[in-house]
């Protein structure tokens, strides 16, 4: 069994590993909070949709999912621009044909999660991210 510490390391050592790592913290943290998850890592025409899950509320909710192991250069949540906005907006596109999902409100949120070399993790969501 790997300490925490040594277990830090070896998944700060790899970006998969650290995304995988992400994305599952982010799921745990949303089905702590109600959430139901409906889709991970759904892919389709050449992307990929992390995490779709539905609120407490019944809104379906896009979450892109930004894992790093520190901010020194930019905030996790500025890797999402307008290019990986309209990418992430048509893939949400197709996965509401793909369910044939109507009225229902959707939304686009980002969770960044930064795991540093010591100290806390960090989690932050900003829910309604972006409007498509």
């Amino acid at each position: 069994m790997l300490g925490f510490g040594v277990y830090r390391r070896w998944v700060r050592g790899d970006p998969r590993r650290l995304g995988r790592w992400g994305e599952r913290r982010v799921r745990r943290h949303l089905r702590r909070k109600g959430w139901r998850i409906l889709a991970r890592n759904w892919r389709h025409e050449g992307g990929e949709l992390d995490v779709v899950a539905a609120d407490p509320q019944g809104v379906i909710v896009f979450v892109e999912v930004k894992s790093r192991r520190d901010e020194m250069w930019a905030q996790a949540q500025d890797a999402v621009g307008p290019e990986k906005r309209r990418h992430l907006t048509h893939l949400a596109q197709s996965f509401v044909r793909a369910y044939k999902i109507k009225d229902r409100p959707l939304r686009f949120d980002v969770v960044a999660v930064v795991l540093p070399e010591s100290g806390p993790v960090e989690l932050r969501h900003y829910e309604n991210a972006f409007r498509p």
